[in-house]
């Protein structure tokens, strides 16, 4: 018997036995609340019904790695809502299942021409006939009319276009030449023959992307208000980290000043943070550390835009490893996400039917396969049911604030190919500012040079980490805000030797009446300083800037190659910003809500465990222990549950559990309620009871069971356990 059979039958069941089915009527997101997503091809299975609030549905044809069979893309919404999600819609707009565009069938012409092409002449593929894309005026036109048009006429108000990905070895094809010779009015220039023409071209496809989605949002949101809808567009991007370091252009920060973007899905996850980089001279994966980069460069491109910006970690991830693995990166990348206190909307998963019902090694060491095991579904679904109740939280991260690391859409024009020998190893120096701090516990934040107009970029910046070693600014009007900002008192750090054979593109700074050597001379005179100037301070106003000649990849390719710049910004720091003592430690901890979050790392300044004390429940422990104690040793994340901060400890109420829970009721010495997540997954959860539970009622489809409720005293807590159904188990404790 099928799957959907055997819930129809049981659905019927539930009915019967007074168990509160989820129907049209019983709606998920009320009251229009959006505050966890997961995005998904196919149309609603009891084995992937994992309560979020909202389910995006993907693609019109589907997505190219998942083919739909025999759903249409209506019939894949309606089965979402069906169940009581609101719907949404997301496609690519780099690529996708777009066949009918290539193969002419829109409109009678071949287009596969259009793909990105990299200079063997190969196209680059995402599918089989599904190429990364150069998006012609013709490309757009056919995404409006075939695809935006289609969803708001089925009813969907929130439109994702996500990944606008141009790759960075790509821009062969006779498209880009013609786009070429639209934009510059002059003839294509191969990229690999000049350090100016590799800037152009990326400048290019980043303009591209900009239009792209600048078109596409513009005519969703004029398409809805003729049909009498707001139309919300967002962009599910990579964070401009891991495409500087995968060597993919894309607009990044510059869409959130379009009016047509609503803002942003900040696509993190473990596949991006295991990027290697270097670090004391070494080169590893360093998870935790590079999610936390990447998701704060993703909430400096919209925090001062007010845009909204949803996190996502994903429980797998493309590559192919064991579950083990996935279980501990999962954990640090979700650990990294929490401590933003002001991001609280979050993609809880994508492709859950991967997830769920997708085949993975058992062990490193194993070639065994199997589905997702019970333990981790059980700790996955206590994770993203905690997400549900996140809050904003004006709580701080420790550790010494104010250290900020400039970045800059321009990133990624310089990464391939290589010219003059100069080489940006892991792009390293990005993270030669960003992890000398980090990994001594300070929580460096990210300042999006595009969005210096906004006068939030830089209020809480103390000191500002800067080079043009890997970056070029794209306007001239950004060094006059850095120049006002230090004039007023702030402190800049520029590190670089200006050596990059990208110094010397033609750009503004060398194409007007006065010529700089390069863009930070052009800084420098803003600020009063003469052109190349020697390493040392230099006063400004009332503030300072210090240039170091030293390339910052040099500061982590060579063991103990940080020295100096951290004696120069603990001294800046200290005296300059008179921002207090600069501390260094091995951890980070952040008190948000009811939950505390907990990071030690590794290669730092101890080996030391960070020790936390209190009244627990270990929400990445499946069994959900209540804990006095918990040690969290280097290289390792723990997220808490703390009992000694709820407010109401009268009050029966579910602090933890692998299930969303509905319709609680409290009468007299009782509290029940009803819990729901997918089949084939099991249910801990930990329940605060005023007094010890005398008796616990559990009802599902298969009828009435009374289980003994564990009891904590210490905590006053109940651990109940049992099989997870989509349709509802209904829960008595009485007490």
């Amino acid at each position: 018997m099928s799957d959907q059979k055997t819930y129809y039958i049981c659905f019927f069941l539930a009915v019967f036995l007074g168990i509160s089915p989820i129907g049209a009527q019983d709606k998920v997101a009320k009251d229009g609340k959006e505050k966890t997503v997961f995005q998904t091809s196919q149309q609603w299975k009891p084995t992937t019904d994992n309560r979020a609030d909202v389910a995006i549905v993907y693609g019109v044809g589907g997505n190219p790695s998942d083919r739909i069979k025999g759903k249409s893309f209506e019939e894949r919404v309606q089965s979402w809502r069906d169940r009581g999600y609101t719907t949404h819609f997301m496609t690519g707009i780099a690529w996708g299942e777009y066949q009918d565009y290539f193969t002419g069938k829109w409109d009678g012409k071949w287009h596969l021409d259009e793909g990105q092409v990299q200079r063997n002449g190969d196209t680059i593929w995402h599918g089989r006939l599904v190429p990364y894309i150069v998006p012609s005026d013709n490309y757009l036109k056919y995404i409006k009319e075939m695809h935006v048009k289609r969803v708001i006429d089925a009813g969907i108000d929130a439109i994702y276009m996500e990944e606008p990905e141009f790759w960075a070895r790509a821009g062969y094809s006779e498209a880009f030449k013609r786009e070429w010779k639209k934009y510059y009015d002059t003839d294509w220039q191969p990229q690999h023959e000049s350090p100016g023409n590799t800037y152009l071209a990326n400048k290019l496809k980043y303009h591209l992307y900009y239009k792209a989605i600048n078109e596409v949002f513009s005519y969703a949101k004029e398409y809805g208000k003729s049909k009498g809808k707001d139309i919300r567009c967002y962009v599910p991007t990579h964070s401009l980290v891991n495409y500087s370091q995968w060597q993919i252009v894309s607009p990044e920060a510059s869409l959130a000043s379009l009016p047509c973007v609503d803002g942003y899905i900040a696509q993190v996850w473990t596949g991006t943070s295991r990027e290697p980089n270097y670090f004391d001279g070494v080169a590893k994966e360093r998870v935790f550390e590079t999610a936390f980069l990447e998701y704060g460069s993703m909430e400096s491109m919209t925090a001062p835009t007010g845009r909204k910006m949803f996190f996502l970690t994903d429980p797998i991830e493309d590559r192919a490893k064991d579950w083990d693995d996935y279980k501990r990166n999962y954990q640090a990348t979700f650990t990294a996400q929490l401590l933003y206190p002001k991001i609280a909307d979050y993609e809880v998963m994508p492709w859950p039917d991967r997830i769920y019902e997708g085949l993975y090694k058992t062990s490193g060491d194993s070639d065994k396969r199997e589905r997702i095991p019970r333990h981790y579904s059980t700790q996955m679904h206590v994770m993203i049911n905690a997400l549900n109740r996140m809050p904003v939280s004006s709580d701080l991260i420790t550790g010494s604030k104010g250290i900020s690391v400039v970045m800059a859409n321009s990133l990624m024009f310089q990464r391939f190919p290589t010219h003059d020998g100069y080489e940006d190893p892991q792009l390293s120096n990005f993270y030669g500012l960003a992890l000398p701090f980090l990994k001594r516990g300070v929580p460096v934040s990210i300042v999006h040079l595009e969005n210096l107009s906004y006068e939030e970029s830089l209020k809480d910046a103390k000191v500002l980490l800067m080079t043009y070693s890997n970056m070029k600014p794209l306007s001239p009007e950004s060094h006059d805000y850095l120049a006002a900002w230090v004039k007023k008192g702030g402190v800049l750090l520029f590190s670089g030797r200006d050596d990059d054979p990208y110094q010397g593109v033609q750009e503004w700074w060398n194409n007007g009446a006065t010529k700089y050597q390069s863009p930070s001379d052009h800084l420098f005179e803003k600020m009063g300083i003469a052109a190349s100037p020697e390493e040392g301070a230099y006063q400004y106003g009332k503030g300072t800037v210090f240039v170091l000649r030293a390339n910052p990849k040099e500061f982590v390719l060579e063991k103990g190659g940080d020295k100096k710049l951290l004696g120069v910004v603990r001294q800046l720091y200290e005296q300059k910003a008179k921002a207090g003592k600069l501390r260094f430690k091995n951890n980070f901890y952040l008190k948000r809500g009811d939950y505390d979050l907990i990071s030690v790392l590794d290669e730092s300044l101890s080996s030391e465990p960070y020790i936390a004390k209190g009244s627990f429940i270990d929400l990445f422990n499946p069994q959900l222990p209540a804990l006095s104690e918990k040690v969290v040793k280097p290289g390792e994340q723990a997220f808490l549950f703390n009992v000694g901060r709820v407010r109401d400890k009268s009050k029966p109420q579910v602090l933890a559990s692998a299930c969303r829970v509905y319709d609680e009721k409290t009468e007299g010495r009782s509290y029940s309620f009803v819990a729901k997540s997918p089949i084939n997954t099991t249910n801990v959860m930990r329940i605060l009871l005023p007094s010890k539970p005398l008796k616990c009622t559990i009802k599902d489809e298969k009828g009435v069971a009374v289980q003994v409720a564990e009891w904590d005293e210490k905590s006053k807590t109940c651990r109940v356990t049992f099989e997870n159904s989509p349709e509802g188990v209904f829960v008595k404790i009485e007490y």
